[in-house]
């Protein structure tokens, strides 16, 4: 476990809490908050969470509050190719906006990194421009538009990153 400070801070921003693993032992309450941080009807199933978080090449981890409280999470899985995947990242509504979910895409990246992975790609809906806006200010760069990727209908983008020689910075 490590101690963290939000990387944006603005007084009214200011956070304290902890990067941990996410295990098993954290499914349901990361089930619950899934589904209040994706509520355009592509929050997981739990079943697709304990799949995720019982694959021995998935990197996990979470953020608690100083209350003990899970307010992000993030799962990455190295696929067969040696490519990291991340394939979910949340922060609860009420804690946006202050650079945990920018802390989690480090530590997932930095867990891969440890794991041998030198490339490491994403998917981010088309009109989520804070998402992609953060994902290209720490690296990530857009290589194709993914017609109707989400069950929703809506487009995606698939996003890559470099990740060898990088320097984590927290």
């Amino acid at each position: 476990m490590k101690a963290i400070r939000s990387i944006n801070n603005p007084p009214q921003t200011t956070f304290k809490g902890t990067l941990c693993p996410l295990t098993l032992m954290d499914l349901n309450e990361l089930w619950l908050l899934d589904l209040r941080v994706f509520t355009d009807g592509e929050a997981y199933e739990r079943d697709t969470f304990r799949q995720l978080l019982s694959n021995q090449q998935g990197v996990a981890r979470q953020i608690r509050s100083a209350e003990g409280k899970m307010i992000a999470f993030a799962i990455g899985v190295i696929e067969e190719d040696g490519v990291g995947h991340i394939t979910t990242i949340g922060v609860s509504p009420e804690y946006r906006r202050r650079g945990l979910a920018k802390i989690m895409l480090l530590s997932i990246e930095q867990g891969f990194a440890v794991r041998g992975v030198t490339t490491v790609r994403l998917e981010v809906r088309t009109d989520n421009t804070g998402a992609r806006q953060l994902y290209e200010q720490i690296g990530y760069t857009i290589t194709q538009r993914m017609r109707r990727y989400y069950s929703t209908g809506d487009d995606g983008y698939l996003m890559v990153k470099a990740i060898n020689g990088v320097n984590w910075g927290f």
